[in-house]
């Protein structure tokens, strides 16, 4: 039987009901409206008062309206056919929409029901499983989609019998299975999943031990990020957070890409939906789009779906991963979903935190980022979920409340600098600000000493050093004048200046400065590095500083052309002449 309610007051998005029986947390219920079935989520319960949040405009309710309670939590469909697929923050379709502005109340369906995949069986009969194991495979588009055994199934069963190799719906029964008590269950391709609750179908969660590539020089080599790991773009507007996630999204080294605009403008969420189809993969020369799946929200949809769009893309990621594959999340941005729980909060009248935001703030944005990681499935395969996403900081403030807590959660920081995006430095990722706590990472540091070379990192911090003492050299410049320091401090300036203009600035739009592969910026890191190490004798500051500018012009030269191609080599003999006719001789 199920609890039935009626409204007793009404706060924007935020409805309060009178109710008649038992209610659970973040239990799904529907407000019954003009002959409508609106969505709702309870997100307080005070004994027979219950304070729901509604996914859609609350236009026309009244106090004494019916509200019925599913009890369940909102749940995402999982099953072939996600990807290339757009939704909102519920799991509809947007393509299946009607019309042009969504109507209030309308639904779709986030899957094909009545389309056949080509089954391919994997278990056999006998077999013991649990949760999570594969029974299973379809082709979704060109990746392998595992048919699992439901992650809501919490005994250990034995397989009764599979489906022969064949045209299937997802929808038809391709296993059935014996439980502890005797008792068959048949399994389906598809499956539901309470969003807000993580899918922990695996062996364990080690830390991430490997990096993830996204050919982004800034990121690889001075901050990597892990496969597995988490980290945050914070930017004031314009800093390009967009095309830097549409670059790494492209470049990656994952399998599943999901895209989820949670409360970003609405003409960026439309550059999305027109950009991404003609987006080319380098991976597999194929659309981008066939590999990705979109979740939006736009800032003018109600608060509540911009929390539901990322707890559901989430759900979707460790959906993949439980399939052995490696996932990336991007999400833009988590200000706005930030912002939705301020609202919601303040509606509840609960003691507000810093800048009115809930005092739970942090440990909300900890626990959800916590949900990406590395994993061991039950089969001994590896897969991953990796999450990316974007914070707008209101006048590109870092010590905002939303960037402070999800500095916490988020292992990677990337800052991008409003200094250095007016000066037309992209990605304009501050070399000094930003950080990887991964490079700390016994396993990580192992990782780069086998993959790259030994003693990895150990150059990657030189690096580093060069660029600050730069920096320190550049206030003092500054300050004093050119010929007021010492010719040591326009040496440091613009040994920093090279490493950035070669190394930390890169091209976006060029096919082959976009996307640098490892061992291309191993090379070139190298070749920096070297250079920087030498003392050279010069006449002045102006013979300095004319001296690293032709350094620079040739190798930006040089990162426009196929590595070592016969251009590559000649640029690079031009540079190895020029800095043997400066270099101090021992």
């Amino acid at each position: 039987m199920k609890t039935k309610g009626l409204i007793s007051g009404i706060t924007a998005n935020l409805v309060t009901v009178k109710v008649d029986g038992p209610v659970g947390q973040n239990e799904i219920c529907h407000i019954k409206v003009d002959g409508l079935e609106i969505m709702s989520e309870v997100i307080k319960v005070t004994g027979e008062n219950v304070f729901i949040q509604v996914f859609d405009s609350t236009r026309g309710m009244k106090v004494g309206d019916e509200v019925e309670f599913e009890g369940h939590m909102l749940e995402v469909t999982l099953g072939p056919g996600i990807l290339s697929r757009n939704y909102d923050g519920l799991q509809n379709d947007l393509e299946k929409m009607d019309t042009l502005f969504i109507e209030r109340g309308s639904r779709t369906e986030p899957l094909d029901f009545s389309g056949e995949w080509d089954f391919t069986p994997l278990a056999k009969s006998g077999d013991n499983v649990v949760a999570g194991d594969w029974l299973g495979e379809v082709k979704e588009v060109s990746m392998p989609h595992k048919i699992m055994v439901p992650f809501s199934f919490a005994d250990e069963y034995t397989v009764e019998s599979v489906a022969a190799a064949g045209k299937y719906k997802v929808t038809d029964t391709i296993a059935v299975l014996t439980d502890s008590k005797g008792d068959r269950l048949n399994v389906s391709m598809i499956q539901r999943w309470p969003v807000k609750i993580p899918i922990t179908a695996y062996k364990n969660k080690p830390r991430p031990n490997r990096i993830m590539e996204t050919g982004v020089r800034p990121i690889d080599t001075f901050n990597p990020l892990a496969e597995g790991g988490t980290g945050f773009i914070p930017g004031p507007f314009g800093a390009g957070k967009t095309v830097l996630q549409h670059a790494i999204s492209k470049q990656a080294e994952a399998d599943i890409i999901i895209m989820i605009a949670c409360g970003e403008r609405a003409n960026e969420v439309v550059e999305i939906f027109a950009e991404f189809p003609h987006l080319e993969d380098p991976r597999t020369g194929r659309k981008l789009m066939e590999r990705t799946t979109i979740i939006c929200n736009t800032s003018n949809m109600p608060v509540a779906s911009r929390e539901a769009s990322v707890y559901t893309g989430m759900t979707i990621g460790e959906y993949y991963r439980a399939m052995g594959l490696k996932v990336l999340i991007l999400a833009d941005s988590t200000s706005r979903w930030a912002q939705a729980l301020r609202e919601m909060a303040n509606r509840l009248e609960e003691l507000p935190g810093q800048d009115a935001f809930p005092m739970d703030l942090s440990a909300t944005i900890s626990n959800f980022y916590a949900r990406a990681g590395l994993v061991y499935l039950n089969n001994g395969e590896t897969g991953s979920v990796t999450f990316l996403g974007t914070v707008s900081p209101a006048g590109g403030n870092l010590k905002e409340p939303v960037t402070e807590s999800t500095q916490k959660a988020a292992r990677c920081f990337y800052a991008l600098s409003q200094q250095r995006a007016d000066s037309k430095r992209y990605p304009a990722i501050d070399p000094i600000d930003s950080y990887s706590k991964y490079l700390d990472y016994d396993e990580i540091i192992e990782c780069l000493d086998e993959s790259v070379e030994k003693d990895w990192v150990g150059r990657v911090m030189k690096g580093k050093t060069v660029v600050k003492r730069g920096k320190e050299a550049a206030e003092q410049i500054n300050i004093l004048g050119d010929d007021g320091v010492p010719i040591e401090y326009h040496d440091r300036f613009w040994k920093s200046e090279l490493i950035d203009f070669v190394f930390l600035q890169q091209d976006a739009f060029d096919s082959i400065d976009g996307n640098t592969p490892m061992e291309r910026q191993k090379y070139m890191f190298n070749m920096l590095l070297d250079i920087c190490e030498k003392e050279y004798d010069y006449a002045g500051f102006e013979d300095c500083s004319s001296f690293f500018k032709n350094l620079i012009n040739i190798f930006k030269q040089m990162n426009y052309s196929e590595f070592k191609s016969d251009k590559f080599e000649s640029y690079r003999e031009q540079i190895e002449k020029a800095v043997a006719e400066k270099v101090v001789n021992d």
